[in-house]
Formats: C-alpha cells, sequence, structure tokens
C-alpha cells in the first residue's frame, strides 16, 4: 500500500479530552454533591484557564479605553483588541482583519446586517429565504422588514430526518429574491447545512448570502472565503469566549456600501453642526466605547481553539455524539429529533409521557446540565409537532464518563416520572 492511500485509510489521532478538560477551572467542580456533566454547549460552553487569565490581566494591568488615547495603557488595550480582531480573522480565514466588525454578540450582528445592508435595499414584494430551523435572532430581523417595508419570508423545510430540503431551497428562488439568511448549524437539530452549495444557488440567482455560525464555528473549522459568503456570523461566548461579544465577517466591499447601524464615539470621521462623514469599516458599525476586555477575551479563545487539533477534538465530538445516541436508541420511551448524516454534536430528544422541563430538573439532580424548551426555535418546533425539547449538546472536554452519567440519570429521572 502507497504512503497516501496508507493515510487515506487512517484513523484521525487521538484526542486527549482530560488533558483539554483540565484547562477549564468549572468542570473540576461537583454540584448536588456530585461531579458536574455539563452538556449545555450549544446555549453557552465554559472558558479555559487563558480566557480567564487574558481578561483578568486586562482589568489588573492594562485597562484603558482604546483607539483615541495617547498614553501608555491606552496602546496596550488599543494593540490587544486589535490583535484580538486579527485573531478572528485568522480564525475564520478571512482576507482581512478589517472584514471583521465586533458586535456584542451574534444576534446584533445579524441585526446589522438586516438594518445597514439589506433594509436600505429592500422594496415591497423583495423576498427573503429562510429555513424552518432558523434560531429567532435569525428570524426576528427579516420579520422587522417584513412589517417596515413588505419584505416577503419564504421558508425552506426540512427533511424528516432533520436535513436541509434542497429542492425546495431550490425552487424558492424568483426573480425577487433578494437575500438568504441560514444557519450553517441547527441548534436543535445539530444539522450540518452545505453552506458552499446555499451560497453558490443563491449567487445564481443574484442574491447575497448571510450565514448564522453561532453553532458550527463551535464545532468545525470555518473558511469563509471557501465558502464565499457574503456575510457569517459568531458569537464569542458558545467558542469558549465571554458573552457580550460577537463578530460579524462582511466581505470588504459590501462593508464598505452599508451604512452606518448605530451612532457615537467612533463610528465618525468629522462632525459638525451641519454634516457628518463616517469612518471606514469596520470602525464605521462600532460606535461608543467597545466591549474592551470581552473582545481581548474572544481573541484569546480563537487563539486557543486554533492551538488545538480540530481535526482530532471534532472526531471527538462526533464519538461522543454516537455513543449517546446509540444509548438512547436502547430506551423505548426516548425519541430523537435530528438525525441527518453528519450533524454536530447536538442532540434533542424527549421523553415519553413527561415535559422537557422536568426531565432538566430532574437531570440537574443528578450533576447533569442539559437545555429544556422551544431552544428560540418556534417554527421548528411547529414543524416537529412539539412545544419543547430537552437538548444535550457536547464539547471537546466532555468525555465518555459524561454521557454515561447523563443516561444514568435520564433512566432515573423516567422512573421518577413514570
Amino acid at each position: 500500500m502507497s504512503e497516501s492511500a496508507a493515510s487515506l485509510q487512517s484513523p484521525p489521532p487521538a484526542f486527549d479530552a482530560e488533558a483539554f478538560r483540565a484547562e477549564f477551572p468549572i468542570l473540576s467542580r461537583e454540584v448536588y454533591g456530585k461531579p458536574l456533566t455539563y452538556l449545555d454547549n450549544a446555549a453557552s460552553s465554559q472558558k479555559p484557564r487563558c480566557v480567564i487569565d487574558a481578561m483578568t490581566y486586562v482589568m489588573e494591568m492594562e485597562y484603558a479605553n482604546v483607539h483615541r488615547g495617547l498614553h501608555f495603557l491606552s496602546n496596550a488595550a488599543t494593540q490587544k483588541y486589535e490583535d484580538a480582531r486579527a485573531s478572528v480573522a485568522r480564525f475564520l480565514k478571512a482576507a482581512s482583519s478589517e472584514e471583521i466588525v465586533f458586535t456584542s454578540g451574534g444576534t446584533d450582528a445579524m441585526n446589522l446586517v438586516a438594518a445597514a445592508y439589506l433594509e436600505p435595499r429592500i422594496e415591497a414584494g423583495d423576498e427573503i429565504i429562510l429555513s424552518v430551523m432558523e434560531h429567532h435572532s435569525n428570524i426576528v430581523p427579516w420579520h422587522f422588514l417584513r412589517e417596515r417595508h413588505g419584505a416577503v419570508l419564504k421558508w425552506v423545510p426540512v427533511t424528516e430526518a432533520g436535513a436541509l430540503d434542497m429542492d425546495a431551497y431550490r425552487a424558492a428562488f424568483s426573480p425577487r429574491t433578494k437575500f438568504v439568511a441560514m444557519t450553517h448549524m441547527s441548534n436543535v437539530l445539530g444539522t450540518a447545512l452545505p453552506g458552499g452549495e446555499i451560497v453558490e444557488i443563491a449567487h445564481a440567482h443574484g442574491a447575497k448570502v448571510m450565514l448564522d455560525g453561532c453553532q458550527a464555528a463551535a464545532h468545525t473549522p470555518i473558511d469563509v472565503r471557501d465558502l464565499d459568503v457574503d456575510f457569517y456570523i459568531l458569537t464569542g461566548h458558545k467558542l469558549f469566549g465571554p458573552t457580550g461579544i460577537g463578530a460579524l465577517y462582511g466581505k470588504a466591499d459590501l462593508l464598505a456600501e452599508m451604512r452606518p447601524y448605530r451612532g457615537g464615539g467612533e463610528m465618525i470621521d468629522a462632525v459638525t453642526e451641519d454634516a457628518v462623514t463616517y469612518n471606514e469599516p469596520p470602525h464605521r458599525f462600532e460606535a461608543g466605547t467597545p466591549p474592551i476586555i470581552e473582545g481581548i477575551g474572544l481573541g484569546a479563545a480563537v487563539e486557543f481553539i486554533m492551538g488545538l487539533d480540530r481535526e482530532a477534538a471534532e472526531a471527538h465530538e462526533k464519538a461522543l455524539l454516537a455513543q449517546a445516541t446509540d444509548r438512547l436508541r436502547e430506551l423505548n420511551w426516548v425519541q430523537i429529533y435530528g438525525e441527518d448524516e453528519g450533524k454536530g454534536a447536538i442532540l434533542s430528544f424527549s421523553v415519553e409521557g413527561a415535559h422537557p422541563h422536568d426531565v432538566s430538573q430532574l437531570l440537574d439532580r443528578s450533576g447533569v446540565a442539559v437545555r429544556a424548551g422551544h431552544h428560540c426555535c418556534q417554527p421548528l418546533m411547529a414543524r416537529l409537532g412539539v412545544t419543547a425539547t430537552a437538548r444535550a449538546s457536547f464539547a471537546a472536554y466532555n468525555t465518555a464518563d459524561d454521557v454515561e452519567r447523563f443516561i444514568e440519570g435520564l433512566v432515573k429521572a423516567h422512573s421518577i416520572l413514570g
């Protein structure tokens, strides 16, 4: 066998989950006298020591406002803040850090695209294509355009397995289609959407595309240039980083065409009593004092992730998902939602005869943290015929023992709920 053939057949390298787990101080604690089994990563991931230390150091030793100060501390904080922007650009494989706009999170970034890019270009009857898998953050801003400007929202369904119906997607386009806004990975089903194909089809119809990568970026490497996507969204708190910080990637030519989103300091070039001129992107979209400490924390988080063997980490997450899925299939009183091939490490389920909130609360008493509710995806819940699900979501710091504690807690909860 040739060396190249052998490499194609070799398994992915092993991932040392225990060593990785040790980087996260909170995972060593107990709750209710039991080891913490944290399976709520799709809502928010835990923070490694390097992120905590980076943010602490800024607060203790280098804090000042950024960009306009001339003193030592301001220069130091500005350098680290802009270094963080460059880190996010590398993380997304963007052409330049000038294509990265810092926002207060994924929701803010999506609202920015709706208000600064699409709203000036939308007319009554123009169409925006969404999937029924979207998080409310990627629904409500487009409803604003429907309410205020007469935009038409067109919804692409999912298959029984939870995949995007690509035939329906292709059929959704018309000469009035202006924009496509879709998740890159469902926060409920774990479905990994074919981002490149979605973009290619839309561009063939003259439509621009925004992908919500808040889940996908946490599980798999992203290359915005390879995707050829117009806008890409991520949020810090699902990437081992802090809350209150996210990022919008936008192609440079599109950002240059966009009007400001908010007014204030930093986003201006000059202000007089009679006129205002605006700064260049990305600062045009960053009015006021930015989330300095959080931005630096996000930079530390993505550098931390880029230091991993991401292939091995992703394979480890997929192995945990397979283990948990197989174990749930052994329980004839559990229903799993979303089993599309290639899905991310997100597992939504229900227990026969029990409300997901009750299941979650009983799991919590076993030290197992899962999420329960509609997960800000009510159109998808309607498609699934439920009002809520329970959801276990895995990160690279989870282990096979976490999966077994989850199953043991679920069996115990079922016995209590009858």
